[in-house]
């Protein structure tokens, strides 16, 4: 087989030895080539830039990043471009997001081998992967959604937006209006701003019940 045949793949994660074991586990098949991998948003895009991948592999949590924010840069680069998410990040709370982003898939780090494989080749087959697990509950909540309304605040964290699920995850983590402000490089009014319309997104009336929501939020997902 020509290389130039190979699917070619960017793998963008901040962990050197996921790296190393993805590329081999790729590489045993015999259908890719590996051109690139990066740890960082900016290096993610510059190399999808200059490599033009077919598929990107990727992290959602890369260090201080938070790399849902690269789902949308690279389909703005290319729509072409395929993108499957590999994560440490429990499914349950981040593939809807991602997939309303443009990603094709979602797969746990947990899975075995023979099914990240799956989900790659599902992915570039022009279809969609998500676990069984995560499917099922996506068709039972919009089920029990329709009959009895949802009534775990939890299902309420789709109706946040990017920038409102990275304010929330901060929260969480214990950062204070000042700390988040700078981080985003934003005034702290903005942040209260944010602040309030989660509050309304959540149901929540009390700037502690905010805060237990985030850190029990930061708990169960181990958010980015």
């Amino acid at each position: 087989m020509a290389q130039s045949s190979y699917t070619k793949v960017l793998i963008v994660d901040d962990h050197p030895l996921l790296i190393l074991g993805l590329t081999s586990l790729l590489k045993s098949c015999n259908k890719f080539n590996i051109v690139a991998s990066a740890g960082s948003i900016s290096g993610a895009l510059k190399l999808a830039e200059k490599e033009k991948p077919r598929l990107v592999i990727m992290e959602i949590s890369l260090g201080r990043e938070n790399g849902i924010d690269l789902i949308q840069k690279l389909k703005n680069l290319s729509h072409e471009i395929i993108i499957l998410v590999l994560s440490v990040h429990d499914e349950r709370f981040y593939s809807e997001r991602i997939l309303r982003m443009g990603a094709r898939g979602y797969i746990m780090k947990t899975s075995p081998p023979n099914a990240v494989l799956d989900a790659v080749f599902t992915v570039l087959n022009g279809k969609v992967y998500l676990s069984e697990n995560e499917r099922e509950r996506i068709f039972q909540a919009i089920a029990d959604d329709s009959t009895h309304g949802t009534k775990d605040w939890t299902m309420s964290i789709e109706k946040l937006s990017n920038r409102e699920l990275q304010v929330f995850s901060l929260i969480g983590k214990g950062y204070g209006t000042t700390e988040i402000a700078s981080r985003f490089n934003l005034s702290t009014r903005t942040i209260d701003t944010y602040k309030e319309h989660i509050k309304l997104k959540l149901r929540c009336f009390t700037s502690k019940e905010l805060r237990q929501h985030a850190i029990e939020w930061y708990n169960i997902s181990g958010s980015p």
